[in-house]
């Protein structure tokens, strides 16, 4: 994934700016496409934040308890749906002894045009990418840790398996997401046993009315409904 965005001045945040549109393809967020890529079917995708991002996390880059990581969580999934720019879903990776902020996410479904880009997988994305390793938990690095404002959907809480964190803390329940009409797909208490015996904390329902309160936000404004 090529690095093509541009540092905030006051935090190192970065927010990449919007890819011009191919004439005639309408406004293709997050890929640049040649005309040689789209007859070959080819094409680069490029995930970046939007650019309210430095403003949500400001200067704090060490978080000492879980309630403020998991605010951290729930101030990203509002100021998505308050600045119209996903689904109410917001996430972030810390390390876990010092409380150091690696990266954050928030769900980019509609606005990159990617139905991967739940707000988890984008924190999963960055943080590699910033710890410069395919896994959260390669040799030589802390123990990592994922807050999210709502339990994980399927394909996230699958991806957090091979992403390396060793913890997981989510705010908003399945049920709370599912009122909503998201589709959450094939989640059992025996998916959260295998991580479990792979030795992945999960902690559940920290905070979860403010985390909710996000999701009857997202009702309240008519949110768009994204599954499949």
């Amino acid at each position: 994934m090529r690095d093509t965005t541009r540092p905030d001045r006051r935090t190192g945040w970065r927010a990449g700016p919007r890819p011009r549109a191919i004439p005639g393809e309408g406004a293709l967020f997050g890929m640049r496409q040649t005309d040689n890529e789209l007859r070959l079917g080819a094409a680069t995708v490029q995930v970046d934040y939007p650019a309210w991002v430095a403003d949500v996390v400001g200067g704090t880059a060490v978080y000492r308890d879980d309630a403020a990581k998991m605010r951290l969580a729930i101030a990203l999934s509002r100021a998505n749906v308050e600045h119209g720019t996903g689904g109410p879903f917001g996430a972030a990776i810390f390390e876990k002894e010092s409380g150091r902020l690696v990266a954050v996410g928030m769900n980019s479904v509609v606005r990159l045009n990617n139905s991967t880009l739940h707000g988890e997988m984008v924190a999963f994305m960055m943080a590699q990418r910033r710890v410069g390793a395919f896994s959260l938990s390669a040799p030589g690095l802390p123990v990592h840790e994922l807050f999210t404002s709502c339990e994980p959907c399927a394909m996230c809480l699958g991806a957090t398996l091979w992403s390396g964190v060793k913890r997981v803390v989510y705010g908003a329940g399945r049920e709370d997401a599912s009122r909503l009409q998201f589709e959450e797909g094939p989640v059992f208490p025996a998916s959260y046993r295998y991580l479990e015996d792979r030795g992945i904390e999960i902690v559940r329902d920290l905070l979860r009315d403010e985390a909710r309160a996000v999701l009857e936000l997202y009702r309240a404004k008519n949110g768009k409904i994204y599954n499949g």
